[in-house]
């Protein structure tokens, strides 16, 4: 262990060293880079939006650990996390992946399709609450989902919460995205005054205090929070 000097500051290369890390310390294919660089150029500011390369690649360990077979992801974007989870996916298995942007899910579905991945997903163009509702509605849904991906509307990230924890089998993984929020989570008057710094950290508060589950937060990209159900 390199340990510093006190009052010694590290050198500011952050953005180097995540680049570097992303592209020389991960295996990453040409079609998920063409897929962000796609995304940065037609998107623009929006491709902010992305989830990070080395938190794909940690969340697709997670699902190729648990054995996974079925998932579901809130939020698609252009389709980057999506095609990570189904990287690991048996050539039967089934991420059901929901966004309401068929602009951006055109995107997904080319690279889908390229990588050979696309009869594992399927799209629901449908507000979340919907689409899991629908899923509910068959008590055949209900425990049999081995992970969940939330990664939409801020706001309704705790209305998502309970329908996904219903949706898990005993063992399934929770994942969500964005509980640092630009480090706003740290701001007790954002976490209060601010609707989606509040709606984000509601979600955390909801599996800490659920004794269905074990949950941490790492800090990783903008934060990912685990769940666990048990």
């Amino acid at each position: 262990m390199v340990m510093m000097k006190y009052g010694e500051k590290p050198h500011d290369n952050r953005i180097e060293v995540q680049d570097f890390v992303n592209l020389r310390m991960n295996k990453i294919s040409d079609i998920k880079l063409r897929l962000r660089q796609e995304t940065i150029e037609k998107c623009q500011r929006q491709s902010i939006m992305l989830a990070g390369v080395d938190q794909c690649e940690h969340m697709k360990f997670l699902v190729k650990q648990a054995n996974a077979k079925k998932g579901i992801e809130l939020g698609v974007f252009t389709g980057y996390s999506a095609l990570s989870f189904a990287e690991v996916l048996p050539e039967d298995g089934l991420l059901i992946a929901i966004d309401v942007s068929e602009e951006w899910t055109e995107i997904a579905k080319k690279y889908w399709k390229e990588a050979g991945v696309d009869h594992k997903i399927q799209l629901r163009l449908e507000g979340g609450s919907i689409v899991l509702d629908e899923l509910l509605a068959d008590e055949n849904n209900k425990n049999s989902f081995d992970f969940a991906f939330i990664d939409a509307d801020k706001i309704n990230y705790p209305n998502y919460y309970d329908r996904v924890i219903q949706l898990l089998r005993p063992g399934g993984i929770l994942l969500i995205d964005n509980t640092i929020w630009f480090g706003k989570i740290v701001n007790e008057e954002l976490r209060t005054k601010d609707e989606q710094t509040s709606q984000i950290w509601r979600i955390v508060e909801l599996a800490m205090n659920d004794e269905r589950v074990e949950t941490h937060t790492i800090y990783l990209s903008d934060g990912l929070t685990i769940v666990h159900k048990k």
